[in-house]
């Protein structure tokens, strides 16, 4: 595959050979050559479970301490008061059965999906729309809760849902470029701590097999975890 100058060039900045400390990587992030944008930053961990087995899936909700740099857009599954609550915290659209028609209808232009108990019924019927996309509303997520007003401020405000995908993967954003090197770091950290914390009872051996930290444009940063 043929990488961009700019790729190349920050490659070179980074030791594919060693594993970075946090302080080190942040640094490492902050010294690669500038985008025109500013870039999201990245960590993923793979893990040593099985995803195919329910009781090793990881899968949660955080709140980063300095957020994620970036608005979310989310909609609501209710109705009446309901709906009335999720618009006025901010929710991008919110609705019952006339949204859940507009869904099933292909229209995904959002990042998070929230539901009462009592539509889940209709929003379940939505698995082929929302499923590969990972929107599907769910308890263990927080994404189904009766309390749809103080579920849209937190997701608007930057609380991120992660899970493993089919190769025990978790992969998520934890800021921008432009945040400062302090803030990076404790995103980074909040989110390593979180990972240990969910470790599934039933999973065996090495949790953590690798975690690296990446930018949009930029090359993967190997950090020093277990």
């Amino acid at each position: 595959m043929k990488r961009s100058k700019r790729y190349e060039a920050a490659a070179k900045t980074v030791d594919r050979t060693k594993t970075y400390t946090v302080e080190e990587a942040v640094a490492a992030i902050k010294a690669l050559p500038a985008a025109k944008f500013d870039e999201t930053v990245e960590i993923v961990f793979h893990l040593g479970v099985d995803p195919k087995k329910p009781d090793q899936a990881v899968r949660g909700t955080i709140s980063l301490p300095k957020g994620i740099g970036r608005s979310v857009r989310v909609i609501a599954f209710a109705e009446g008061e309901q709906a009335a609550l999720a618009k006025a915290a901010g929710a991008e659209e919110a609705g019952g059965q006339e949204l859940v028609d507009r869904v099933a209808k292909g229209w995904t232009d959002f990042d998070v999906a929230i539901a009462t108990p009592g539509m889940m019924r209709a929003v379940g019927r939505l698995g082929r729309v929302l499923g590969p996309k990972g929107l599907m509303p769910s308890p263990k997520s927080g994404t189904v809760t009766d309390n749809v007003e103080a579920a849209v401020r937190e997701f608007r405000a930057g609380k991120l849902e992660y899970r493993t995908d089919s190769g025990g993967n978790v992969a998520a954003p934890v800021g921008k470029r432009s945040f400062s090197a302090e803030d990076l770091k404790a995103n980074i950290e909040a989110f390593i701590d979180r990972i240990r914390q969910v470790k599934p009872a039933s999973a065996k051996g090495r949790y953590i097999l690798g975690v690296t930290v990446t930018t949009t444009m930029g090359p993967g940063i190997r950090l020093a975890v277990s």
